[in-house]
């Protein structure tokens, strides 16, 4: 989950590198800002975290969270009702957010 700044064009441009990373690295995107993976075990969940460390931008909030398959199958999703349907995608793997 991300919150970085968008002001200038540096700024941006940190922004497109660091997605363009997550989207290399096989992250999909839950919601804007939110993108998860989905690794085999703990080992593998803890080497993307540490991927992505190594990518931070120079501002902004990044967290990382991992989660099991059965904690992920408890996510509710709650939608307005213009909202768009939503797939639900899943795996008997670990979930990195």
């Amino acid at each position: 989950m991300f919150d970085l700044p968008m002001e200038s064009n540096e700024e941006k441009k940190e922004y497109r590198v660091f997605r363009k990373f997550l989207i290399e690295n096989g992250f999909l995107m839950i919601q804007y800002s939110v993108y998860s993976r989905i690794c085999s075990n703990q080992e593998m969940a803890e080497k993307y975290l540490k991927k992505v460390n190594s990518v931070l931008p120079s501002d902004g909030s990044i967290r990382g969270l991992i989660i099991t398959e059965k904690q992920y199958e408890k996510m509710k999703i709650l939608l307005g009702s213009k909202s768009k349907n939503e797939e639900i995608i899943t795996d008997k793997r670990l979930i990195l957010f």
